[in-house]
């Protein structure tokens, strides 16, 4: 099955300063997929390039199989930025009737999608309303529905969820986990990572304009454990030796943190502090979550 999207060392170059030094990335379809990094880190121009609206430097890249700008490709793909303008003027029928008589979409199956997605964000009660009588969140629904308007096989969501309530978040992460279900892969950019850990599939992190690391959000209940041991009478070898099981061991006082790959080696790490002569209090396992698991990757100074 050809990747919903794929590069090979893309970068982009602007003067002397390469904002995306070397992209390599698959998103299979019918996965969600995130795509987290600092502010700076080349997020944005990395999405601009897949989706044809500035040149690469150098590197390759496909969506759906045809190299990156291909017009029968970029027939199937949907897209919400950031920073939207919407014509304010027209209403939400005419707006989404415009969008999708460009997609080609033929009159009867463009206005039955057309009031099947405004049904879904909730905006048939305001369909005849100018957009410039909406809210943020409103105009934040409606292009969501003009991004699905062409069912596509594949989606870039930039920022989705800002300016929403929890309810329209609620309604956003259903919409897609719908269309993921349909086999539409979902390319996903938030800073909201709590969003992202309970919608995505995968996650890639970038820095510099490179992915540094691709997690699979399946495995985060077991992996990247945090511990917390209460222990007394730890000698400065016994504390050293706790590297065999984790990582980043450190020594607070009577406490003692470090990050196991499972919560199965927790057991060995008790009898092991029992053999040293330590007297242990508790030990108290803590899931690490994605914020914990971002920092980690990209530094505690690399803010969303």
């Amino acid at each position: 099955m050809t990747d919903a999207i794929e590069t090979k060392q893309l970068r982009k170059v602007f003067g002397d300063y390469a904002a995306v030094k070397g992209l390599t990335l698959q998103v299979k379809q019918g996965e969600v997929f995130g795509f987290l990094g600092p502010n700076g880190a080349g997020k944005t121009t990395s999405m601009k390039m897949l989706l044809g609206l500035i040149a690469p430097t150098s590197g390759e890249a496909s969506l759906l199989g045809q190299p990156i700008g291909n017009r029968d490709a970029m027939r199937h793909v949907g897209f919400l930025p950031e920073h939207f303008r919407f014509q304010e003027w027209l209403t939400a029928d005419e707006f989404l009737l415009l969008h999708g008589q460009l997609l080609g979409m033929q009159k009867d199956d463009l206005r039955l999608r057309r009031d099947e997605l405004l049904e879904r964000v909730g905006l048939t009660p305001f369909r005849r309303k100018q957009l410039r009588t909406y809210s943020k969140g409103m105009l934040q629904r409606v292009g969501l529905a003009q991004a699905l308007l062409n069912r596509p096989a594949l989606v870039f969501l930039d920022e989705p969820t800002s300016g929403l309530d929890p309810v329209g978040r609620r309604l956003v992460r259903d919409v897609i986990r719908e269309v993921r279900a349909q086999g539409t892969a979902v390319f996903l950019n938030s800073h909201l990572l709590s969003e992202i850990e309970v919608t995505c599939d995968r996650v890639a992190f970038i820095q510099h304009g490179e992915v540094v690391r691709v997690l699979e959000l399946a495995s985060l209940s077991s992996d990247q454990t945090s511990v917390t041991i209460r222990v007394a009478n730890l000698a400065a070898e016994s504390l050293s030796g706790l590297s065999q099981w984790g990582r980043e061991v450190q020594r607070d006082g009577e406490f003692v943190h470090l990050i196991v790959a499972s919560d199965a080696a927790l057991p060995e790490v008790t009898r092991y502090l029992v053999s040293q002569n330590a007297e242990v209090y508790s030990i108290t396992p803590n899931r690490m979550s994605l914020e914990d698991i971002f920092i980690e990757t990209v530094g505690k100074d690399g803010g969303l």
